[in-house]
């Protein structure tokens, strides 16, 4: 059976080669359950035996099916085929079921054309918004490239491929233990190419040479060989974006310098952190990374110098000791200023005497200054002076952002929550409307990110009523009711729901759901083998107890039972779920034998000769010891035709020959 035509776990029928990896291929397909265009990714044939690879494909699974976001293709179904070749041996396909996405590989449309800024920052959000779902749900990707990366037609980013993911809390398990070095030189963090302990920061790095090349239109570091590339990640600085594309800001270049810090410490520590600084930089801002901590230069302990009691210094002398020659008797209009030489250094004494004079000074005014505070007046927003800030609610941000800048006004935005304010208009600003401030004061601007979220609780299992009530605790609606056959699932419960569990979704959302109607699709297995059809009655999609039995009477006619299914007592269609189905093989019957009598016609001596038995080609024998007087044997006649003795006679069915004789 060509790929083409395979149908999986009785349910998920591949089509169309659509993609190649290292591991596995993806085909086109369709959900005969549900109807639905899915994705099917089926390990290669020649690495489905190897141990390593069966468990890096099971986690791939594993790894996404613990997520549900837009931004991460999701995962339906994964499973095992398992099929006899022409030698009797056992062929496992692992496979899994992925959500079907209409959309072009980042790669390629990178490789068609240059992206503008905008483009090449929308999808760098997306991607750090996936990598933030993973690493919250302790997953690390260790193979983020442009190649993983899909871009639906409508431009929503889906990061695919968890192929060698790995969980945060064994991350400790370095790359050289885990049969070499992974994940795609090109985009190697320093301490993947090392082969060191990976976490979710090691994304992140690759991130940034996304973004770099993005942003540039080629990657930070080029070499013939990989470890060249490689190499290069651990030792080389580099170079900035801007070198390669004039159009990109110095607030860009540092984001990127930041994300590929050599030492991770140095790197944004999260993928949230990493998405702010980037847009602040799109907005022209610099903020401060908070995951990093500088580090630290131990200094010697300094011990406390004793206090010493300075002597009195006479007018003389303290002109001396601060480097002015003062002569007695003259005007102090006639102080000059002498060249300063070692000996003419001030003494310890006198550094102490003037710097705490100088203390008492400054404590002195700033005393003085509060004492005197109510006497200034706090400037006044409502006066004549300052800049009135402008009424930009419910503006887009690019255009109210704009207003502000053009008023001399600093503008930072602020995301809020806002169940009356369509998402992405802005709702506020702080300072408010109308209040006159100074020129280059920072106006926070409230964007409204639409209405707060919920997840969808889990409701499989439930009943239709209790479904209800666990969607009204979460703030959400009952949508409509699918009835969906299920093999396990009881009549009247929750298979699944549209959006599927832990989904994020506006408070309010309708949430669909399918529900069991206690029914199953059975499939014919008439003439199937024996090994196949009990597989077929007994998958995922069908769940039934297959018996499989010989024909009744088979034996007792001289026949043997084969190894094809003959009959099956539930016929195919619809019929309840979890029955026991009974699968008879067809009869092989026994060889057939015919027989050739010999009929002596009116000999009046001797006797005719033995009977023949068998089938095919047969010798017919002579008169044997049968005589007639007066008459001669002339062979013997079958059906009508003469035969003479010696002859050849096919044996097809029972006959007699009669024998012939001839007058003398």
């Amino acid at each position: 059976m060509s790929e083409q035509e395979r149908v999986l776990a009785g349910r998920y029928k591949v089509g169309e080669l659509i993609g190649r990896g290292g591991m596995a291929d993806v085909f086109e397909g369709v959900d005969l359950r549900l109807g639905r265009k899915v994705a099917i990714k089926l390990l290669k044939s020649d690495l489905a035996s190897d141990e390593s690879f069966e468990s890096r494909f099971a986690k791939e699974a594993q790894a996404s099916a613990k997520m549900a976001h837009p931004t991460i293709v999701r995962i339906y179904d994964a499973g095992e085929e398992s099929s006899t070749d022409s030698n009797g041996s056992q062929i496992k396909t692992p496979f899994i079921i992925m959500e079907y996405v209409n959309g072009r590989l980042l790669r390629d449309i990178m490789h068609d054309k240059k992206l503008s800024l905008k483009e090449a920052v929308d999808f760098a959000k997306g991607v750090l918004s996936a990598l933030e779902v993973s690493h919250k749900a302790g997953i690390i990707h260790r193979d983020i490239k442009a190649s993983n990366i899909m871009i639906t037609n409508d431009g929503q980013v889906k990061v695919m491929d968890f192929g060698i993911a790995r969980a945060i809390a064994d991350s400790s398990e370095t790359q050289a233990h885990t049969a070499g070095i992974v994940g795609t030189a090109q985009y190697f963090s320093p301490e993947q190419a090392r082969g060191e302990v990976v976490d979710s920061r090691t994304d992140l790095y690759s991130m940034g040479v996304l973004l770099y090349e993005m942003l540039a239109g080629r990657p930070p570091f080029k070499g013939d060989t990989a470890v060249s590339v490689a190499y290069q990640h651990v030792s080389e600085k580099v170079p900035l974006p801007s070198e390669h594309n004039p159009e990109i800001t110095p607030e860009l270049d540092q984001v990127v310098l930041n994300a590929l810090a050599k030492d991770r410490e140095e790197r944004f520590q999260t993928a949230e952190e990493f998405r702010e600084h980037l847009l602040a930089a799109v907005r022209g801002e610099s903020i401060p990374k908070t995951g990093f901590t500088p580090k630290t230069t131990v200094v010697s302990e300094q011990k406390a110098l004793p206090t010493e009691v300075i002597d009195s210094v006479s007018a003389d002398d303290f002109f001396k000791e601060i480097g002015i020659e003062y002569a007695a008797g003259e005007p102090t209009t006639s102080i000059t200023v002498r060249e300063r030489v070692a000996k003419d250094l001030p003494s310890p004494k006198l550094l102490w005497g003037v710097g705490s004079g100088v203390a008492v000074t400054l404590v002195g005014l700033i005393i003085w200054l509060v004492a005197l505070g109510g006497a200034f007046s706090p400037i006044d927003s409502n006066s004549a002076t300052g800049v009135e800030v402008a009424d930009v609610a419910g503006e887009l941000f690019a255009d109210g952002s704009k207003t502000l800048k053009d008023q001399g006004l600093v503008v930072q935005r602020v995301a809020e929550v806002n169940d009356s304010v369509k998402e992405g208009l802005i709702i506020r600003t702080d300072p408010p409307s109308g209040r006159k401030v100074p020129a280059g004061t920072t106006i926070e601007v409230f964007v409204s990110s639409g209405k707060s979220e919920s997840a969808v609780p889990l409701l499989a299992g439930l009943t239709e009523a209790e479904a209800k009530e666990a969607l009204e605790k979460a703030g959400l609606t009952l949508g409509g009711i699918t009835s969906v056959n299920s093999a396990t699932i009881a009549k009247g419960e929750v298979i699944e729901s549209v959006p599927a569990a832990n989904e994020q979704v506006a408070d309010g959302s309708a949430v669909k759901l399918l529900v069991s109607d206690g029914q199953v699709l059975v499939p014919s297995v008439v003439g199937m083998g024996a090994t196949d059809a009990r597989r077929a009655m007994e998958g995922t999609d069908v769940g039934f107890t297959a018996i499989v039995q010989p024909p009744a009477t088979c034996s007792s006619g001289g026949g043997t039972a084969g190894t094809v299914i003959a009959s099956q007592s539930i016929p195919p269609g619809l019929a309840a779920q979890m029955q026991t189905v009974t699968l008879t093989l067809n009869c092989i019957a026994g060889a057939a034998t015919y027989t050739i009598s010999f009929d002596a016609n009116g000999a009046d001596g001797g006797s005719a000769p033995s009977s023949i038995t068998g089938t095919g080609a047969k010798t017919l024998p002579n008169e044997g010891t049968l005589t007639k007087t007066g008459f001669t044997f002339g062979g013997w006649t079958i059906g009508g035709d003469v035969y003479a003795s010696g002859s050849s006679y096919t044996l097809s069915s029972n006959v007699t020959a009669t024998a012939v004789w001839v007058a003398e």
